[in-house]
């Protein structure tokens, strides 16, 4: 991979930025927090956000004509130009800001699928989707009668694009596949999908909440008509994602929320949209918020995306070196030497996910365990449930060290039971 040639990162001096990871927990033990994929910690500079905005220009945006509301107005509609660039899209318009990821898939399930789809039409999705696509698609398509697919994954957590060109077909209205699967971490192939989608005149959305924060995203390159993600996750604060949408097509949807800010004309008869983004963006926004998404990916990009990939893929690649030195711990998803993300999930024979997770936070170590929203994906797998590490810029390989010894703590007090 080219990112391999990355410049390494400074983690030492980027870890210098979170406070939280020097603290310690239970009896005075060093955190080791490996649940990024949940949520990433949040650097001073973002954190800083929100004392400038709220003892400096705390007003609401677009509402007034008084000095406050122009400054935060122009921070707000500023932000959404950043974050805009930082995904590739042509500005403002195309970047709605919602709560998170979830909210951004309902958005365009309710604007676009509840007036666009019906009985016949279907939508295609993957046996790898979150719970935030998998569920608002399916309760869509009870509504309008439309059928529901699902791509097969491989034996090895990719997905299997024969059976997506057999399930993509003239009556597909939407394909919606996640980017990166935040239990297998495969990078799925997009800008295939999008064009399997775009050549049965078929929309695509990708869900991005895993592949922001790591690497390069271009949703032009991508070829995606939407593009949804959470500032949360790529040391963002929490309450705001981005949804990109093309112009064109967010211009024709019907807004998903109704109020304040997002009407152009009223009347006791009719009411009108206001222009982009702001018709999808009712009431009072998540201002502060916005404007730290935005300081989040300066953030990033002053640190470089490539760097940044480059490092998770090398903790990724050690974990599953130092797993595999054990015949009783399985990992999902591709594996040593392929494209994944900077995250792992596995399973300790014999011990259920949540004891092995309550374990391993008794020696400091913050991971995640249970279906991760991907109940039907552990179907699948065989599997109830797993334990997932999930590692991010201020992540390092003593750190999987701790992990690796906390699992096998784990192992040597269950196989006293």
């Amino acid at each position: 991979m080219g990112t391999q040639e990355s410049a390494p990162l400074d983690v030492a001096r980027l870890r210098e930025d979170f406070p939280i990871l020097s603290r310690t927990v239970g009896d005075d033990t060093p955190l080791v927090y490996l649940d990024n994929a949940a949520t990433s910690q949040t650097p001073n500079r973002v954190i800083d956000i929100f004392g400038d905005y709220y003892r400096g220009y705390n007003a609401n945006v677009h509402r007034g004509i008084h000095y406050l509301s122009q400054e935060a107005s122009i921070a707000y509609e500023q932000a959404h130009d950043r974050v805009a660039e930082f995904v590739g899209a042509d500005g403002r318009e195309e970047m709605i800001f919602t709560k998170n990821t979830t909210e951004s898939i309902n958005l365009v399930a309710y604007a676009w699928g509840l007036n666009e789809l019906s009985e016949g039409d279907n939508v295609v999705l993957t046996e790898m989707e979150h719970h935030a696509s998998l569920v608002t698609w399916q309760q869509i398509a009870k509504r309008t009668g439309a059928e529901v697919r699902y791509i097969r994954i491989t034996e090895d957590g990719k997905l299997d694009m024969e059976h997506a060109r057999e399930l993509i077909d003239d009556d597909t209205q939407m394909v919606s596949a996640v980017h990166i699967s935040n239990v297998l971490g495969t990078v799925n192939p997009i800008s295939d999908l999008a064009q399997l989608a775009h050549d049965h005149d078929a929309y695509i959305f990708a869900d991005g909440a895993q592949a922001v924060p790591n690497r390069r995203v271009d949703v032009k390159d991508l070829g995606v008509d939407f593009y949804a993600f959470s500032a949360h996750k790529m040391c963002g604060p929490t309450g705001v994602g981005g949804l990109y949408g093309k112009k064109a097509i967010l211009e024709d949807m019907e807004p998903f929320l109704y109020g304040g800010e997002m009407i152009r004309k009223v009347t006791y008869e009719e009411s009108t949209w206001n222009d982009l983004p702001w018709k999808y963006e009712a009431g009072t926004p998540l201002i502060a918020e916005g404007i730290a998404f935005a300081e989040a990916c300066d953030y990033l990009d002053d640190i470089g995306m490539d760097n940044i990939q480059a490092h998770e893929h090398q903790l990724a690649e050690y974990a599953l070196s130092r797993f595999a030195e054990f015949d009783d711990v399985t990992t999902y998803g591709p594996g040593l030497g392929e494209d994944r993300s900077g995250l792992v999930a596995f399973t300790l024979d014999s011990v259920h996910a949540h004891d092995l997770s309550s374990i391993v936070n008794d020696y400091g170590v913050a991971i995640r365990a249970g279906d991760h929203c991907t109940q039907p994906l552990h179907d699948r797998l065989g599997i109830s449930a797993s334990a997932r590490a999930s590692f991010y810029l201020y992540n390092t390989r003593e750190e999987i060290d701790a992990l690796v010894d906390a699992v096998d703590a784990a192992r040597e007090l269950f196989a006293d039971i």
